[in-house]
């Protein structure tokens, strides 16, 4: 989710050289040729950007120069943000507001489409022009606002548990934990041997920034409660949404969680996993690649996330391509997006950074599986995932979990005030 790259879309070629013209009536049809307020002209070749968050996979720019030796009038510039989710998404915001045209193509978090759409900060895209049929449904979903395609799914990205495979095999336990209690339990065996003497139990994402919102969000979810509802109505001042939160707040008082994982960000999760610091992780896909590359090489794998009473839910993650509505060459732009996010190259994605496809059957793959057998553990989270709340007041929605369940989690509230406060919070954001 907050990973660091992003991707974009099919074949080149498709347009014509020269400017094509797309008449939008607003209809939600399934062409998706504008946006409601008027017609949407994807017209200009020449030169565009790409931003995205910073990639740590160094997986981004070789594709990048792909298309630019195909294109070498078209160039594709990349701008590359912060790693953190929330300030991209400040800056994307800041770019739209000035109404500048230095970035083009937007790699947004899945939970940002329905507001960069409400305000017309991206274009409404060319439906037909996609193979969506081809993606996972609830990959698409996270693309379109009121039935118009937004924005083109160009990888997903659903939660997966981490492990040490080398050290639950030395404590004697045989399967990974489906539950938060099987999980505290293996951690103690694991402690008991020699080699997990000094080793935390768990981490994830829990500083204050949209990591904390997924962290929360799949507590919660895993505990049979909802953050929002269906229809985007808060409901978090629950019992179930409690037994979640307190899961969290209990594992930093008992030292499951270690005292310096309110500091983690993913990369500070998978630095601390790869460095033997800690038996289980919570973190994307993108982290398999990497840890193949680390000193616990072959020692690892990875299982569905823990729940209270079975298998958890994932909070559903990954990233998807957007055209800025201020920005120039719009049928370069266009074509970009399709070539970047075609199965092709998103199946290159997954080889070299371990970034979940959004094409259905490269899961069903058996030489891809063979390769990369976290395939269907992933498959699974992303079907079995949620969505965070999908408002268009995303940004007070997701300021506002943090704040609380940052308070909670450091202790200067308790979980009921903490969830009571967020339902109050909540209620006013979205005005239900």
């Amino acid at each position: 989710m907050n990973t660091t790259t992003t991707r974009a879309f099919q074949s080149v070629g498709i347009l014509a050289a020269g400017a094509l013209l797309l008449s939008a009536c607003g209809s939600s049809d399934g062409d998706g040729s504008g946006q409601a307020a008027g017609a949407t002209t994807f017209e200009g070749r020449g030169p565009i950007t790409y931003v995205a968050g910073k990639d740590t996979t160094g997986s981004v720019q070789p594709m990048l120069d792909r298309w630019n030796k195909l294109h070498p009038k078209e160039k594709v510039t990349f701008i590359q943000l912060p790693t953190d989710a929330d300030a991209q998404r400040q800056q994307m915001i800041q770019n739209a507001e000035t109404k500048s045209d230095a970035y083009t193509v937007l790699s947004l978090d899945v939970v940002w489409t329905s507001e960069f759409a409400a305000h017309q900060w991206i274009d409404r895209l060319p439906e037909k022009q996609f193979p969506l049929g081809k993606m996972l449904k609830p990959v698409v979903e996270t693309a379109k606002y009121r039935d118009g395609l937004y924005a083109v799914p160009a990888s997903s990205d659903g939660g997966m548990l981490y492990y040490r495979t080398d050290l639950l095999k030395k404590a004697g336990i045989a399967q990974p934990p489906t539950t938060w209690a099987e999980l505290k339990a293996a951690c103690a065996k694991v402690k008991k041997l020699p080699e997990g003497k000094g080793m935390s139990c768990y981490g994830g994402q829990f500083q204050k920034y949209e990591g904390l919102t997924v962290n929360f969000s799949e507590a919660v979810n895993s505990a049979g409660g909802v953050v929002t509802d269906a229809g985007g109505k808060p409901n978090v001042d629950t019992a179930e949404a409690r037994k979640g939160l307190d899961f969290l707040v209990d594992s930093f008082k008992d030292g499951t969680i270690p005292k310096e994982g309110i500091t983690y960000l993913e990369e500070d999760g998978r630095q601390a996993f790869q460095s033997g610091k800690l038996l289980f992780l919570r973190n994307w896909p993108y982290v398999y690649s990497l840890a193949g590359k680390s000193d616990i090489k072959g020692e690892y794998a990875v299982a569905p996330l823990p729940g209270l009473d079975g298998p958890g839910s994932s909070s559903l993650g990954g990233h998807n391509l957007a055209l800025s509505s201020t920005a120039k060459n719009k049928a370069t732009a266009l074509d970009f997006m399709k070539f970047f996010s075609n199965e092709e190259n998103t199946a290159t994605f997954l080889k070299e950074a371990s970034l979940a496809p959004p094409y259905a059957s490269l899961y069903d793959d058996k030489a891809l599986v063979g390769q990369y057998p976290y395939l269907p553990v992933l498959k699974e989270s992303i079907l079995r995932a949620v969505p965070r709340p999908r408002v268009v007041q995303y940004g007070d929605v997701t300021s506002a979990v943090q704040q609380e369940a940052y308070a909670a989690l450091t202790g200067s509230k308790s979980s009921a005030q903490a969830l009571k406060d967020l339902q109050g919070a909540l209620q006013k954001s979205t005005g239900q």
